[in-house]
């Protein structure tokens, strides 16, 4: 048997944390563009520690902005790997012209799905190409 929550003492807190930070559903434009930001901000903070507490929040802020992208876009879903194989594409980059993901071996494995980009990745290919860390996430 699975025990309740009680969730009036929680919401206090709830309440006082989305007034701070503004995490919830998307709703417009300029709030999409607050959460993009706040990502970005998170990411940053969490740096190369892959248990760092802000990661939890990434996943939150990533789909909440997953969602809003998904109803408010027309184009088709697309993974983090299409983006970068576009990104490439579109650059006239080869697997050797990312240095900073790694050596051409590692870039070859992500690029076959074998390998994930992991958030130090994922943080200088956002900068690299001047998008949101979202895209290859």
């Amino acid at each position: 048997m699975r025990a309740r929550i009680d969730v009036k003492p929680l919401l206090p807190a709830w309440e006082q944390f989305r007034r701070a930070t503004d995490i919830a559903p998307i709703r417009d434009e300029k709030h999409y563009q607050q959460m993009s930001d706040l990502l970005e901000g998170l990411l940053q903070e969490a740096g190369s520690d892959p248990n760092h507490p802000a990661l939890e929040l990434v996943e939150i802020v990533g789909d909440l902005i997953e969602d809003y992208e998904g109803l408010h876009s027309s184009l088709p879903k697309a993974t983090g790997l299409d983006a970068l194989s576009f990104l490439m594409a579109q650059h006239g980059l080869r697997q050797a012209d990312l240095p900073e993901i790694g050596s051409q071996g590692v870039v070859s494995e992500i690029l076959a799905g074998r390998r994930e980009l992991n958030l130090r990745q994922v943080r200088a290919l956002a900068e690299r190409f001047g998008v949101s860390p979202a895209t290859f996430i």
